[in-house]
């Protein structure tokens, strides 16, 4: 059995194995669970990410916190570690704006594109959080004792 199929510009694609087909059995593809729904999804990040947000803030202020009424100042801090510090604090700052983002109520377009900005924005704002904070407090970790 050979299965042929047409490619731009003239060329074709020959398959001659008899397990392998090179035409789609099924064209329709398998149905979204109804809380899948894109009205679903940027009705649950609208109301997870506020959530998100209001923590991502706390736990900011809390880490922010003891270390500044410690005495630990980001100008103890010299040469590499220092840069590791700046950019896993501008990738928290990011974050956050990411994160708040995402859980604003406020659709920019239509629902199916809100559905696609704020499931990106609330992934990568949760990936630059992780990613930044494990920087920034690395770099206090490398830093001076006092």
């Amino acid at each position: 059995m050979k299965d042929t199929l047409a490619l731009s510009k003239g060329r074709t694609l020959t398959n001659s194995h008899p397990a392998v087909s090179l035409r789609s059995e099924s064209s329709t593809a398998p149905a979204l669970h109804e809380l899948m729904s894109p009205e679903k999804n940027v009705q649950r990040i609208m109301w997870t990410g506020t959530i998100w947000f209001a923590a991502t803030v706390g736990a900011v202020a809390i880490v922010l916190g003891l270390l500044l009424s410690s005495g630990w100042r980001p100008a103890l801090l010299t040469g590499g570690v220092r840069v590791v510090w700046w950019i896993g604090t501008a990738l928290v700052a990011l974050s956050i704006g990411l994160i708040g983002w995402s859980g604003c109520p406020i659709l920019e377009v239509d629902v199916p594109t809100a559905d696609h900005n704020k499931t990106r924005t609330m992934q990568l704002g949760t990936m630059l959080f992780i990613i930044g904070g494990a920087a920034a407090l690395l770099a206090v970790m490398l830093g001076p004792s006092q």
